[in-house]
């Protein structure tokens, strides 16, 4: 029986692969293990039958004796493990949920219902590392893959709304910290019917001004606010974020000899759960709306089409309406003034799941199904 070896499963991407293998009866016909980098000897997750004690994250000889190991512990973790691993000749298969390996050129990005051909010839050539790729191109591709199916794609444009939760479990936290602060500040104000907007306005716009407002992990407001920057500058004047849009984009799809352009600019909002994207995409000619809702709809199972109205994009195309689902909702869908051959989108996504975790999930259960 396949051994399998679960790291870092109880952090906020770990805890959601957990939560979604239960739910899908995961656990059976192979032999799970749970390791700790802080709580060796501790009791594992329930998984609905006995378990070990947990193992510990850093004995590598333990690892090499696994058949295949699933990390949702970060980079610094793969940094430190997965080389040490390698050195010994293990031959295992390695799945990640961090970015350390996914450009790594013997790496697969894996988004099975968009790549599978990929991830199969993978197999099948012998690559052994397979790594969950970027929150918003994962989203994005969910979205569209019907549209970058067809070959008629030019170029895209996508501006990501990104959660709290993108930036960590002490982010998010931090944001309802801070709509705590603007609401006491706010609150007799708003129990007083006399009272104006703008006085409100000027009441919480100091708050968030102040040298006490809580910014340890933003370094910046978020409620009430927003941050049109995420993760480190690159030399082209974009942040990694935005970088990752091309690079990751065109592996996952296999494109990167005849790559797609793919460009924007990723912003942080104070949403809890779930990013969202306004994308412009660019086409080699004139497709008729109706075969471009087709495209998009049919792509795949979560993919969900909401009409460009107002009560329906109202109703379904929100973080608050998608959080903690699988579906993908697809809307504002409309060919745009600049020419026909021009199109925008606005899709929403869980970024814990379709984001992260699912296609941890998945590839595993490609590589045990082997």
């Amino acid at each position: 029986m396949l051994k399998v070896a679960f790291i870092g499963w109880r952090g906020m991407v770990g805890s959601v692969l957990m939560g979604r293998m239960i739910e899908e009866g995961d656990f059976a016909g192979y032999e799970p293990l749970f390791f700790s980098t802080s709580n060796v000897g501790g009791k594992g997750p329930d998984v609905g039958f006995d378990i070990p004690p947990l193992q510990d994250a850093y004995d590598v000889k333990l690892l090499s004796s696994m058949d295949v190991i699933v990390s949702c512990q970060g980079g610094d973790y793969t940094k430190r493990v997965y080389p040490e691993l390698h050195n010994m000749g293990w031959q295992g298969y390695w799945i990640d949920s961090a970015s350390t390996l996914r450009m790594d050129p013997d790496s697969i990005i894996v988004l099975d219902p968009v790549n599978r051909h990929v991830i199969d010839a993978g197999l099948s050539s012998g690559i052994r590392t397979y790594v969950g790729g970027n929150c918003t191109v994962s989203l994005m591709l969910m979205a569209l893959a019907g549209l970058f199916a067809s070959g008629h794609v030019k170029w895209v444009s996508s501006m990501t709304y990104q959660a709290a939760s993108g930036a960590g479990a002490n982010n998010m936290k931090e944001l309802i910290s801070q709509m705590r602060v603007l609401g006491q500040v706010a609150a007799d104000l708003l129990d007083d019917p006399a009272s104006t907007a703008i006085a409100v306005d000027v009441a919480v716009t100091k708050a968030m001004r102040s040298e006490n407002f809580p910014t340890k992990y933003f370094s910046a407001p978020l409620a009430g606010s927003l941050i049109p920057w995420i993760d480190v500058p690159m030399d082209s004047g974009q942040t990694r974020e935005e970088w990752k849009g091309y690079v990751e984009t065109n592996k996952i799809l296999n494109t990167e000899k005849n790559p797609i352009p793919i460009d924007g600019i990723c912003v942080r909002i104070g949403a809890m759960r779930c990013h969202s994207q306004a994308i412009v995409v660019r086409l080699d000619k004139d497709i008729p709306i109706d075969e471009i809702y087709d495209m998009i709809g049919n792509a795949n199972e979560w993919v969900d089409i909401v009409p460009n109205e107002k009560e329906s994009t109202l109703k379904h195309l929100s973080p608050a309406a998608v959080s903690g689902t699988l579906k993908v909702p697809v809307g504002r869908l409309r060919k745009m003034l600049m020419g026909p051959e021009y199109v925008s989108v606005f899709t929403v996504g869980d970024q814990l799941l379709w984001g992260a975790a699912e296609p941890v999930r998945r590839m595993l259960k490609i590589i045990l199904a082997r």
